[in-house]
């Protein structure tokens, strides 16, 4: 026959689990499930800005003809609001805008003291938006600043980085950027480039020059308008210097340097084959040498070695 219940025996076990059972319920419905909400509601909200957001404002950048700096901090800025967006609607989902809301006085306080210590992070944004506003330069310009010459490859919120051209890669603040003076020597479309040729003192001035124009004219990357121009800048000890000014369209670093090394080398040559002379710096060393007593320079040294062995 069935026994009643109440003559089964007890196990302690069940009844444990029965008394903390309401506290594991609340406990998941007070932490647990509101966490879960945060971490999904996160990650859908930012995947969906990050598939949907960032296209359609690059399409809108791109149709809109901005340059690629101007798309590359736009797609940083859009990056940190799709974070803020995700957290905010995170929070709101979960159920965790009472709790943001009752220590609003102290997130406050926070982010006073965040402002404070982030000082040169702020700085630096601003001036990436200045530096984007006056558009001194542009990703793949070649530019000149406190010594550091390469080309720009990346416009942050932050920073930018430059590649030099020893292959080495430069981050500089942006503020040092906004608040140095710089040099884009290929913000424009031409590019005028000098050179000093050195000729000698007997040669003649209008032949040298011909021979410069003639080379400059059958360089096919030298442009005949503007034309090119020669001056006498220097007279130097060895030499006459002519300086030469040329100008290149569509600059940048390697297209100037070998037009210039081009130029520079068919004008050599052209001289050897004229004649005429690049003189180098030398010097001639005159005088005598006069010895004390008025005695031969010999017999001076012949003395001093009797006297060196008596000595000895």
């Amino acid at each position: 026959m069935l026994q009643p219940l109440d003559t089964y025996p007890t196990y302690v076990p069940l009844q444990v689990f029965g008394e903390w059972l309401p506290e594991i319920s609340q406990l998941v419905s007070n932490y647990l499930i509101p966490a879960v909400l945060f971490l999904v509601t996160l990650i859908v909200v930012y995947l969906a800005g990050k598939a949907f957001l960032l296209p359609v404002l690059t399409r809108v950048l791109d149709r809109q003809g901005h340059d690629p700096s101007v798309k590359s901090l736009a797609e940083n800025l859009a990056g940190v609001l799709i974070w803020v967006l995700a957290f905010a609607v995170a929070f709101t989902v979960a159920g965790f805008g009472s709790v943001i809301a009752a220590f609003g006085v102290f997130a406050g306080a926070i982010a006073l003291a965040v402002g404070f210590a982030a000082q040169d992070v702020l700085s630096n944004f601003v001036a990436g938006i200045f530096i984007l506003k006056d558009n001194p330069f542009d990703v793949g310009d070649w530019i000149e600043v406190n010594d550091i010459v390469g080309r720009v490859e990346d416009i942050d919120l932050r920073v930018t980085r430059i590649r030099t051209f020893d292959n080495e890669r430069i981050t500089v603040p942006n503020s040092d950027l906004a608040n140095s003076a710089l040099t884009n020597p290929v913000a424009y479309d031409k590019l005028r480039q000098k050179f000093v040729f050195g000729i000698g003192y007997e040669d003649d001035i209008d032949s040298a020059k011909e021979v410069i124009l003639d080379e400059a004219s059958k360089n096919t990357e030298i442009l005949d308008d503007p034309g090119t121009s020669i001056r006498v800048t220097e007279l130097a000890d060895s030499y006459v210097g002519l300086q030469t000014r040329f100008w290149i369209a569509n600059p940048n670093r390697a297209n100037f340097m070998r037009v210039q090394s081009d130029f520079v080398e068919a004008v050599k040559n052209r001289f050897d084959a004229e004649g005429i002379e690049m003189p180098y710096p030398y010097r001639q060393l005159t005088g005598g040498l006069t010895v004390a007593n008025d005695e031969p320079f010999e017999t001076a040294l012949s003395d001093q070695s009797t006297d060196a062995s008596a000595d000895n």
